[in-house]
């Protein structure tokens, strides 16, 4: 008998990968539909959501744009904040006991000295945007529920993720998009970049999405988890890995409308944590992500 699992924001990027994965893979979790349409903001239009209870809630849903959240940061924090709340009292009246696994952020921890990489749990959260502080504003909400209400209830801090289906408004997803248009000839060989001179710690989605299934399995409850590759690299590296991989010569034009100059000039998680407690590593290559993207992006510009 399978054990079943709600997942908010199942119609995002994440998501999606959270869907495939369990259709490809013999997991102990299926995913139990909502009822009807719901609005987190709504509170109302949770009532009546789940037919049966669910074992387990992954919480995915939420505003995670950091320019939208400097532009609109009240409902940046109705969303990611008030939206949570309303979450956890529709599953509280329905009787839920199950385990509730709140997805954070690693852009809770804000600027982070380069001594102090790779970054672990243990660092202090200083958020630097709107975004970062609704995600940690609910991560204490979610975690004070736990201990009232007695549920295991665990947080995950992804770092940046990368895989098919993601917006070109993230920057390695625009990077491939804009590739694959020069290759189709839709566009000069000039990509356009923002500040591509700082490391990230990205992961594949698909590693982001089989920690997400570890914590369920084997998460302390109570804990917060970096999910992360436990390496830097440059956004310039990447692309210039893309542009290899896609055969293309371009050449990089800075964009005053992406340049975002960058505090925080190097980024390095530390997954030990994670993999101490449940035995996850990282499996996908960059290498496999970036063949992937740029696939993605091969049928997606045709489509445009």
């Amino acid at each position: 008998m399978k054990k079943r699992l709600f997942v908010t924001g199942l119609s995002g990027f994440v998501g999606h990968h959270i869907q495939s994965h369990l259709n490809r893979t013999d997991s102990p979790w299926e995913l139990l539909p909502a009822a009807s349409p719901y609005d987190l903001t709504e509170p109302d239009s949770l009532a009546g959501l789940w037919p049966h209870l669910p074992d387990a809630v992954i919480h995915l849903a939420g505003q995670t744009f950091v320019p939208e959240a400097f532009r609109d940061p009240a409902r940046t924090l109705d969303i990611n904040l008030t939206g949570t709340l309303n979450l956890l009292q529709a599953l509280k009246a329905r009787g839920f006991r199950g385990t509730f696994l709140y997805v954070s952020s690693g852009d809770v921890y804000g600027q982070v000295a380069e001594p102090e990489l790779p970054i672990t749990e243990r660092q202090p959260p200083c958020p630097r945007n709107p975004y970062a502080v609704s995600k940690l504003s609910a991560e204490f909400l979610s975690l004070q529920w736990g201990m009232s209400e007695g549920w295991p209830v665990l947080v995950a801090r992804p770092f940046n993720h990368i895989g098919t289906g993601q917006k070109d408004s993230f920057v390695v997803a625009g990077a491939a998009r804009q590739i694959n248009r020069i290759k189709q000839g839709l566009q000069a060989p000039q990509l356009e970049v923002g500040d591509i001179d700082v490391t990230r710690d990205f992961l594949d989605v698909g590693d982001v999405v089989s920690a997400y299934f570890a914590l369920l399995e084997k998460g302390a409850p109570g804990q917060v988890y970096n999910i992360c590759s436990g390496r830097e690299q440059s956004i310039r590296s990447l692309i210039e890995q893309l542009a290899d991989l896609a055969q293309v010569q371009v050449q990089l034009v800075q964009d005053p409308a992406r340049l975002r100059r960058a505090d925080q000039r190097r980024v390095c998680g530390s997954h030990q944590r994670l993999a101490r407690t449940t035995g996850w590593t990282p499996e996908i290559s960059t290498q496999q992500s970036l063949r992937a993207i740029l696939s993605d992006w091969e049928t997606r510009v045709r489509q445009e």
